[in-house]
């Protein structure tokens, strides 16, 4: 695969990228603390959106295989999701001034609708690494741009929401213009990046697998199908995996603007600021993914980082209820807080590509199994798990915050210090139970670099077959 295709694919992740560091760590904040929704209505919102989720998803990955065009399986949906997610996006941060029951319902439908339109481009988008290369090393480093990209856009994001859009002066984090600003800038991003990726990749429709011949639809067919695809044990493990780490992340990133402004007392500069380094972590994450596949191989490798990045996590807020960390409002505290989340910010973007490279690996298992190439709804469950992320965890962070009777519209200073220790005291284990729980899962995976070259041997072997016969 030439470094262009890399490129290009690996920037149709952007969209991706801006779309779920919005909804990741900034929709719970700005929906409860800036126009007033309150929290748990936010959480709720976000989990009806993802019971719609569990039913497209699949479906949409399901649909994608099984396409024929003249654009091939997965052009037709890249290109047709561009325009009408990018507006879905906007709308969502400039909702209408109405009472609380109508802005929940303007919530979920906006919520539902935005990602419904991502799942129809991130789905086949990124299944294509999986038609673009079956070579076990190339797929990870495809995955590693992917990965760069999408933190990269979605980074790019947080530091002009805090540093561009919601300026100290202006009211910083409670300034409503500067979040309709970022969802314009956010969507025209989105849509860039969509509309790039899918033209860069356009010129490889001619040489992408091809869906056997359509056949009528039946839904029991279909569901079947389905099952079968998704029971293969490799990738069960990998997907409760990813759920369960996914959860954990929703409520880190959901809660982390809450310990930024109260527990950590950061203006809104120094957040912004303190997304900076990890620009570097993408780089790094980019350049040190592959070479841990190719060391330790991708189980191995993703496990380790996983471990050290589950570590890392929780240590700030331990050291400082034991009253071990620096003092709010000093420069030691800052620059101790930008070391331990780069650290823990790279470890986890290594993982999530050596994880999703292992995705691309149970295709060809999967096809030895059941003869049938489902890139698209491999990928589909895997991102109805990164979904996860602010449903299940935004869900968990929005009853944390019920549960400690957090205020909503709070200033810094304003919220009693009983009430933020007891935010770190239910947060920490949290964290924990779901990061072990998914790591023991993991282990469950079962295929490695000698497994593959077998399963592609034995795809060979089938190929060859199939042109002698007459």
């Amino acid at each position: 695969v030439d470094l262009s295709t890399k490129l290009y694919y690996g920037f149709g992740a952007v969209a991706n990228g801006a779309k779920s560091n919005g909804f990741n760590y900034l929709l719970l904040f700005y929906y409860s603390q800036v126009i007033g929704l309150r929290a748990d209505l936010v959480s709720l919102g976000i989990l009806i959106a993802l019971v719609f989720d569990a039913i497209s998803d699949p479906l949409v990955g399901y649909i994608s295989d099984n396409t024929h065009s003249k654009l091939g399986r997965r052009h037709p949906y890249m290109y047709a999701a561009g325009v009408p997610v990018a507006l879905a996006y906007y709308f969502l941060w400039s909702p209408p001034a109405w009472d609380e029951t109508g802005l929940f319902l303007y919530f979920v439908c906006m919520a539902v609708l935005i990602r419904t339109l991502i799942t129809f481009y991130e789905i086949p988008a990124t299944a294509l690494v999986a038609e673009l290369t079956d070579d076990y090393d190339q797929r990870t480093e495809m995955m590693s741009f992917r990965y760069f990209f999408g933190w990269w856009g979605g980074l790019t994001m947080a530091v002009m929401n805090y540093l561009v859009f919601l300026p100290e002066e202006k009211g910083g984090l409670e300034y409503v213009q500067g979040w309709s600003n970022y969802g314009l800038t956010a969507s025209i991003v989105i849509f860039i990046s969509i509309y790039v990726s899918a033209i860069g990749t356009h010129k490889h429709i001619p040489h992408l697998r091809k869906p056997p011949s359509s056949a009528p639809f039946s839904f029991t067919k279909t569901k079947k199908e389905i099952k079968e695809t998704l029971s293969n044990r490799s990738f069960f493990a990998l997907f409760v995996s990813a759920l369960l780490q996914a959860v954990a992340a929703g409520v880190s990133t959901s809660l982390s603007i809450y310990f930024s402004r109260h527990f950590w007392e950061l203006t809104t500069t120094q957040i912004g600021y303190m997304n900076l380094p990890y620009f570097f972590s993408a780089f790094i994450a980019l350049m040190l993914a592959p070479r841990v596949s190719r060391w330790l191989g991708k189980k191995k490798g993703g496990m380790t980082v996983l471990g050290l990045a589950f570590a890392m996590a929780p240590m700030p807020y331990i050291l400082r209820v034991l009253g071990l960390f620096p003092e709010n409002g000093t420069d030691t505290l800052f620059w101790t807080l930008v070391v331990f989340n780069t650290v823990e910010v790279t470890l986890i973007i290594m993982s999530s590509s050596l994880i999703a490279a292992m995705i691309a690996d149970v295709v060809e298992d999967s096809e030895v199994k059941t003869g049938r190439r489902s890139e698209g709804i491999f990928f589909a469950a895997n991102s109805f798990a990164q979904k996860a992320v602010n449903g299940l965890g935004v869900v968990v962070a929005g009853q944390i915050l019920a549960i400690i009777q957090f205020p909503t519209k709070a200033k810094p200073g304003q919220v009693p210090e009983e009430t933020l220790f007891d935010l770190a005291y239910i947060y920490v284990p949290t964290l924990l139970f779901f990061y072990l729980f998914a790591l023991a899962v993991l282990s469950v995976y079962k295929i490695n670099r000698e497994d593959h070259s077998e399963n592609l041997r034995k795809l060979a072997e089938v190929d060859n077959a199939r042109t002698l016969i007459p």
